[in-house]
């Protein structure tokens, strides 16, 4: 008795976190429209109000949760590598990150790039400081409501990702490319 009770609480508390219906299942076509046309702007860097560029200092101002888009999974309203973020190797770089998702924490950092994101990326910057506090829980990360500021030295050119670090955020879209630009390119590219 005690094992069915344990199985139909386990069962209720995954369709709580990430259960769905076949109506939930469909919403990623409603995505595609915004992937496509981040595609065909992939090629024009861009300066969105939310990225300042003062001498070598960077200062970006993300937001989880921008727009209902994946459910709020999303920074400045992007997902799954749709926006490439460019800042200058050797940049002094300040992400300003606020969580305006109104149910779920979040986190944000720099992580080793790639296309396709796993299951669990591992909490580990690839500089001193790029990284939000807490940025596996989904108790003490950044909550609904909350901001916090991070800043690092974007101090080796090469090809990383901007990252939710709870389990499951970043494999349901919650991550865009970013590049540290040996040329000096900055901007963005893509979904903004």
């Amino acid at each position: 008795m005690k094992r069915t009770a344990f199985s139909t609480a386990l069962f209720l508390g995954l369709a709580a976190c990430g259960g769905s219906d076949s109506a939930e299942m469909e919403a990623p076509a409603e995505t595609a429209a915004p992937a496509e046309t981040a595609a065909a702007d992939a090629g024009q860097m861009t300066m969105p109000d939310w990225y300042s560029m003062d001498g070598e200092n960077v200062t970006l101002d993300i937001v989880a949760g921008l727009t209902d888009k994946g459910n709020y999974w999303n920074y400045n309203g992007a997902q799954f590598g749709e926006m490439t973020i460019s800042v200058p190797v050797g940049a002094n770089v300040t992400i300003n990150f606020e969580n305006r998702d109104p149910n779920m924490a979040h986190s944000v950092g720099i992580s080793e790039g790639f296309d396709t994101a796993p299951a669990i990326v591992e909490a580990v910057a690839v500089f001193d400081g790029a990284i939000s506090s807490n940025p596996t829980s989904m108790t003490e990360g950044t909550l609904p409501g909350q901001s916090e500021t991070i800043t690092f030295v974007a101090s080796e050119a090469g090809e990383y990702s901007m990252v939710c670090y709870i389990a499951g955020h970043a494999v349901s879209g919650m991550w865009v490319h970013f590049v540290v630009s040996a040329d000096g390119e900055a901007g963005v590219m893509g979904a903004m």
